[in-house]
């Protein structure tokens, strides 16, 4: 099984407590809303929310994607950090068997944050990963985090 892995980072205006809220502890409330076009609807489909907990995301119907399944192996609510692990989705992956996840937001003397990601996929036996399909998924996850920053900037409230 080989691994690629890829790391980003994007520098917020928005605190990081707001932003792993949004993102992280109530991103099954907050992102429907923020995305209704593109996310249905996120729910626990066991736990409520800690680590072992799996969590459904419902896409929309124009979507070429239904859903995804995603474990949460670590919390650390204090440090702004969340591991996660794809599990399940109704699309077969030919080439991936999973792909482990870790998010952190570090806090900047402005009031704002950086926020770090990490993607390792884990490919089947021999298979050999495209580069381009990962940066698909790494620029939408990318979009995301965008709009919700947006989102947190436009209502000073929200996330509090």
């Amino acid at each position: 099984m080989g691994v690629i892995t890829y790391s980003q980072e994007f520098t917020s205006a928005v605190a990081p407590t707001k932003m792993f809220k949004a993102l992280v502890l109530d991103s099954h409330n907050v992102i429907p809303k923020i995305v209704p076009g593109s996310i249905k609807s996120v729910e626990f489909s066991e736990g409520d929310g800690g680590v072992g907990s799996i969590k459904q995301t419902n896409f929309s119907e124009s979507s070429h994607i239904k859903y995804t399944k995603h474990k949460i192996n670590a919390l650390d609510v204090e440090n702004f950090y969340c591991k996660y692990t794809l599990i399940e989705s109704d699309i077969k992956f030919e080439k991936i068997d999973f792909v482990v996840y870790e998010v952190k937001f570090v806090a900047l003397d402005n009031g704002g944050c950086i926020c770090k990601m990490t993607g390792e996929y884990h490919s089947k036996d021999s298979a050999e990963l495209k580069e381009d399909g990962i940066k698909q998924g790494k620029d939408k996850a990318m979009g995301l985090y965008k709009t919700v920053e947006e989102y947190l900037l436009a209502n000073l409230d929200a996330c509090a």
